[in-house]
């Protein structure tokens, strides 16, 4: 099983330097075409670990080579494949494939096509790093491998400055919350004496309880950026500056996922202080709430869906902090098979309408692209939790656990987000593909996109119809590793009382958005209608003005104090002693430039000024030596 664990993990980075040979020529279709091939080769080999492992096979541990041995500190390029990588690993490598080969269509006409691929998979690699490492060292290693990899896709067209800004600005969050992971693992290693996961785990019982809070924060913290946690969730939206499919990368098997995986990874750490974890949900909770609020008015085909999957990332980690960490990573995978479909989805749409992401400059557009219509709304579907889609199944896991465990506030929350993300979703399925053709007032022909493109999203459609049917045989596999938490209410009629409740409430708030948005005659917003001018929409469409806050309060004062000191330090004192210097020695050089002037009479001169000089001192010396006795004894008459 090792050569699949090795084929697995590197073909990803084969397609990466293999598209780099052409990064700087014309358009190569093999460029694009053998990454995806190595990314189907990466996603066949992770299948034949998970049915290995399916089948009661031992868990694969390869210890590649020693990275670092000095004295009790030994990390070794080590990786495992068990019941909770393999999960990782099939989400990333299907998601990944299917992006792959849709990508050779959206990126068809880019001058960039070459370089795209190259910096696709080598976030796939960087991601499969994360998932496979048995050792914290190794996980941040992946971890900051996808922070870089996503500045340079969330970049990728650097000629626009919006591209430019949104890249820095999810890189620079990254790594505020990079250096509290970084000293989380500097408290596990210092307490623990190890990085690998194993003995990391085994030594923390042990240990005292408040420096297992102070871990267990600390790694949060971690988590909080890369998953865009609030108050650390501002990139998440502006990322969608890169193309789509690197979204779709992003929001649904990579980066973003990580955070969750982490808390998941850590679990033998978290279960020993609930506390914390009751945290992470009350958070999660928040931000589910949150981000659903914000989709609700958002005129950005892509940031609605991009605060979809922030909201579900908050259903994640209230399963992930009490405890249910199976039913957290049953969402992940289940989420992320819909979601890249949406976002794929989105690309489409966008193609068809020139870039336009306005959904109330569209309408209509099912009568023209059927296909995308077709996958978007199951997709929708799937993320409003509809039975018998996946995200039902998954979903409802995570209400039932917040329900059992008496965490009402939470479960309520949840119940209420619910609602509201079937509403979002149904509004923007509604004013894409339903209504008047209103896409015809600003002169756009739409199309539907490549053949081969629709071919290429059927897996996930696929998957987010049927992967809650794997629950039970997905529970069997992955609680032998994560704690058996599988949750029922006692009583059968309060099961279904809650299940067939919440599936009336979320089937009218579908019912709300279609009779709002699809049949009746939408008009563009232009900022005059009187829901425009309510305090709760201006609060909502500018993200509670949280960003403004953050450049009102912490951007430009930061600015302002780097003037100053650039300004006033930096070039009056620092620079100024430096040029001070330079100054010195350049004059100093100047004004003895003649002595090499090469003039006979100019050098006998300053050969007849240096002799007097050396005889002079030569004679000062000699009294001073001569008469050293009287010398000292005028000086100590002096009191010196």
């Amino acid at each position: 099983m090792e050569f699949y664990l090795y084929l697995a993990l590197f073909a990803p980075l084969a397609g990466s330097l293999f598209a780099a040979l052409f990064g700087a020529s014309p358009k190569t279709i093999v460029a694009g075409l053998v990454p995806s091939i190595l990314l189907f080769v990466s996603f066949v080999s992770s299948t034949v670990l998970l049915v290995h492992i399916l089948s009661g096979g031992a868990v694969v541990h390869v210890e590649m080579m020693t990275w670092m041995a000095t004295g009790d500190l030994y990390i070794p390029f080590g990786f495992v494949v068990d019941q909770v990588s393999v999960t990782m690993m099939m989400v990333v490598t299907v998601v990944s494939t299917v992006v792959h080969f849709y990508s050779i269509g959206y990126m068809d006409h880019d001058k960039g096509f070459n370089r795209f691929f190259s910096y696709l998979s080598a976030f796939v690699f960087s991601m499969m790093v994360l998932v496979m490492s048995d050792n914290f060292a190794g996980l941040f290693i992946g971890w900051e491998g996808v922070g870089l990899c996503s500045w340079l896709l969330i970049g990728f067209w650097y000629h626009k400055e919006s591209a430019t800004w949104a890249a820095n600005e999810a890189f620079i969050m990254n790594r505020i919350a990079d250096l509290g992971m970084l000293v989380g693992i500097f408290l596990v290693y210092w307490n623990t004496g190890t990085l690998q996961y194993e003995q990391a785990f085994a030594a923390m019982p042990s240990l005292g309880t408040d420096i297992l809070t102070l871990m267990g924060i600390f790694l949060f913290i971690g988590a909080m950026g890369k998953s865009a946690q609030f108050p650390l969730h501002t990139w998440l939206a502006d990322a969608m500056e890169g193309p789509t499919p690197v979204s779709a990368l992003i929001h649904a098997a990579t980066m973003v996922t990580a955070g969750v995986y982490l808390v998941v990874r850590a679990h033998p750490l978290y279960d020993l202080i609930p506390n914390v974890g009751l945290f992470i949900a009350s958070l999660g909770a928040f931000v589910a709430l949150f981000a659903a609020s914000m989709a609700l008015v958002n005129r950005d085909m892509k940031r609605i869906i991009a605060y979809s999957t922030l909201s579900q990332l908050g259903y994640m980690f209230v399963a992930a902090g009490l405890g249910a960490y199976w039913v957290a990573l049953f969402h992940l995978m289940a989420h992320a098979f819909f979601k890249a479909l949406l976002f794929l989805g989105a690309g489409n749409v966008m193609h068809a309408m020139h870039d336009e992401l306005d959904p109330f400059k569209m309408g209509g557009l099912r009568k023209v692209m059927k296909g995308t219509f077709i996958m978007m709304t199951l997709a929708s579907v799937a993320l409003a939790g509809i039975y018998p889609f996946a995200g039902f199944f998954s979903k409802d896991l995570i209400l039932e656990v917040a329900f059992v465990e008496h965490h009402y506030i939470i479960y309520t929350v949840l119940l209420f987000t619910a609602g509201l993300t079937a509403f979002y979703s149904f509004r923007l399925v509604a004013l894409i593909f339903h209504g008047e053709e209103r896409y015809k007032l600003f002169g756009i022909h739409p199309h539907e996109a490549y053949k081969f493109m629709l071919v290429a999203m059927s897996p996930l459609l696929l998957l987010a119809i049927i992967a809650g049917s794997f629950k039970m045989s997905y529970f069997e596999m992955v609680t032998q590793v994560l704690p058996e938490l599988e949750y029922h209410i006692h009583h059968p009629v309060t099961f279904w009382i809650m299940t067939i409740g919440t599936q009336l409430f979320v089937i009218a708030a579908i019912i709300f958005a279609y009779r709002k948005y699809a049949n009746a005659k939408v008009t563009v917003p232009d900022g005059t209608s009187k829901i425009e001018n309510r305090l709760c929409y201006k609060v909502l469409s500018n993200q509670y003005y949280i960003p403004y806050a953050y450049e009102e309060y912490v951007v430009k004062p930061y600015r302002e104090l780097s003037t100053v000191l650039w300004k006033q330090v930096d070039m009056k004192i620092v620079d100024a002693t430096v040029d001070g210097i330079a100054g010195i020695i350049y004059g100093t050089g100047e004004k003895t430039r003649d002595m090499q002037s090469g003039n006979l009479s100019t050098m006998l001169k300053w050969m007849v000024a240096g002799t007097v000089g050396l005889l002079s001192l030569a004679v000062v010396f000699g009294l001073a030596v001569r008469y050293s006795a009287e010398i000292k004894a005028i000086l100590s008459g002096l009191g010196v």
